[in-house]
């Protein structure tokens, strides 16, 4: 499947994806454009059976200066006179609803996805990484859930996944006041994983890294894991324990658990081929 955008890049090294924010000239201001081709490149990540992980990251100096205020400034002050109040607001429901699946398609991968930032990681930006699997940053990463300084209530999934991410206080104080932290900051409270260097090629190298990490294992075995844990959300530990049984029942018998056997018995590392 061909993938073409003019605000992201798809790069595909080995068994790793890298999905690029290119708009750096806009600080990766997130306009119509993104919002429409997002789900495009998951798509093409999905059907290409190759790539066992996907990065996140973003060209210039910084991930994102989340929603794209100059194009969307004028939906949200103007005063459409050709249509009903009830037709505008069917309307504006519509293109929330198209915008939350647009982020909801890199949650939906099977395969783990790690966000790669730097810089202002601002708005629709903690929307995305809220999304991932795993979150690296560099040092002069600035989070911020800016939502409530603009006037609007965060409504692409910041609020749903961030608390299953940092604790509800640590959401409730970065959701109401709007306000900036530092990656120390962040990485204090959960929202990154760990601190890389001091700009993007710092963290996408260390990104890169942890996903071929991820890449040698299994395919099999890492989306399984990915399916049990996203499983987990909503059930109890038994209900948990049943799913994987079932998981493990269909797809325990694989031959890359015939690989790993057989090179453990012949001492060197295995070749998983995902079957």
């Amino acid at each position: 499947m061909e993938f073409s955008s003019p605000v992201i890049t798809l790069d595909v090294e080995g068994h790793v994806a890298t999905l690029w924010l290119n708009r750096p000239d806009s600080r990766n201001a997130l306009g119509s454009a993104f919002w429409h081709d997002l789900p495009l490149a998951a798509a093409t990540v999905a059907a290409n059976k190759d790539i066992r992980v996907l990065v996140v990251a973003a060209k210039g100096p910084h991930f994102t200066v989340g929603l794209d205020l100059k194009e969307f400034g004028g939906h949200f002050l103007s005063s459409d006179t050709t249509s009903s109040k009830a037709t505008a607001n069917a309307r504006a429901y519509e293109n929330v609803r198209t915008m939350q699946d647009s982020v909801t398609s890199l949650a939906k991968l099977a395969v783990p996805v790690i966000a790669a930032v730097h810089g202002y990681c601002i708005g629709g930006g903690i929307d995305l990484i809220s999304a991932c699997d795993i979150r690296l940053a560099s040092s002069n990463a600035t989070f911020s859930v800016r939502e409530t300084k603009v006037a609007i209530v965060a409504d692409l999934g910041t609020l749903q996944r961030l608390p299953r991410i940092v604790s509800a206080g640590h959401v409730a104080e970065l959701a109401f006041t709007g306000k900036d932290i530092d990656a120390e900051r962040a990485r204090e409270i959960g929202l990154v994983n760990s601190l890389h260097g001091e700009g993007a090629e710092d963290v996408h190298a260390a990104a890169l890294a942890l996903a071929n990490e991820i890449a040698a294992n299994s395919p099999l075995a890492v989306q399984g894991t990915k399916a049990v844990l996203g499983a987990n959300e909503g059930r109890t530990v038994d209900e948990g324990l049943e799913f994987v049984a079932r998981w493990n029942t269909m797809y325990l018998a694989s031959n890359d658990l015939r690989e790993a056997m057989t090179a453990f018995v012949e001492r060197r590392a295995p070749i998983f081929r995902g079957d």
